[in-house]
C-alpha cells in the first residue's frame, strides 16, 4: 500500500482520471460519475456529454474525489462532496422521509481499476477522501454502503463499498436505506471550523 498516493480530482489530475474512465468504457455505461450530481439538461445525453459535464464541474470546483495513483496512473477514486454538489442518492424518497440531519459531506461513489481490485485500494481511496475532507474543513460525513452485516458476500459492489469497510474506517451505522444499503456517519476533525449543519 505504500506505493499508492492520493491526489484530489481537479484540472491538473483530470487527464489521469479521464484515462481511468476511458479504460473502462466510460464506467457503468458511460456515466462518467455524474449520477449523484444535480439534475440538468446535459444528463442522460450520452457518454460524451456526460464527460463534458463532469469536466466542467471539475473545472468549476463543483466535483470532488480522492484519486488513488500508482505512479502516474490513476487506479481508483472515491467521490465526495457537499449535499449541494451531490444531491441525488439512491432510495431518495425513503432517505428524505427519515432524514434527521443533513451531513456536511457525502461519500457517494467508488471505482477501482479492474487490475487493482481486491488489493485494498478502496480503503486507500476512502482514507484519502476523509483526509481531503478534513483539510477542507471537516464535519459530519455520511455514506450509503452495501449493508453486508451478517450476510455472505463476495465483497463486490456496484457504486459504493461495503458496510464493513466503513466500519473499519470508524463510521457508525445509523439506519437501513432501501433493500440492501444503509446510512453510515462519521465526524471528521478539521483544521478549520466545519460547515454548519442543517437540522430538520
Amino acid at each position: 500500500m505504500s506505493d499508492f498516493t492520493v491526489k484530489p480530482l481537479g484540472p491538473d489530475t483530470w487527464d489521469a482520471f479521464a484515462r481511468l474512465v476511458e479504460k473502462h468504457n466510460g464506467v457503468w455505461g458511460g456515466c462518467w460519475c455524474i449520477y449523484f450530481h444535480p439534475s440538468c439538461a446535459e444528463r442522460g445525453q450520452g457518454a460524451e456529454v456526460n464527460r463534458s459535464l463532469k469536466q466542467r464541474l471539475v473545472n468549476e470546483g463543483r466535483a470532488h474525489a480522492a484519486l488513488v495513483f500508482d505512479g502516474d496512473a490513476a487506479v481508483a477514486w472515491c467521490e465526495y462532496g457537499t449535499p449541494d454538489e451531490l444531491p441525488n442518492v439512491q432510495h431518495g424518497k425513503q432517505y428524505l422521509a427519515e432524514l434527521d440531519i443533513l451531513p456536511d459531506h457525502r461519500i457517494t461513489c467508488f471505482f477501482v481499476d479492474r487490475d487493482y481490485r481486491r488489493k485494498g485500494v478502496s480503503r486507500v481511496a476512502l482514507d484519502g477522501a476523509l483526509s481531503l475532507i478534513a483539510q477542507g474543513g471537516g464535519g459530519l460525513v455520511e455514506s450509503y454502503p452495501q449493508d453486508t452485516a451478517g450476510k455472505k458476500t463476495s465483497a463486490s459492489f456496484l457504486y459504493n463499498a461495503t458496510r464493513g469497510l466503513f466500519e473499519q474506517a470508524g463510521f457508525a451505522y445509523i439506519r437501513p436505506k432501501g433493500k440492501s444499503h444503509c446510512v453510515m456517519r462519521k465526524e471528521v476533525p478539521a483544521t478549520s471550523p466545519p460547515t454548519r449543519r442543517h437540522e430538520r
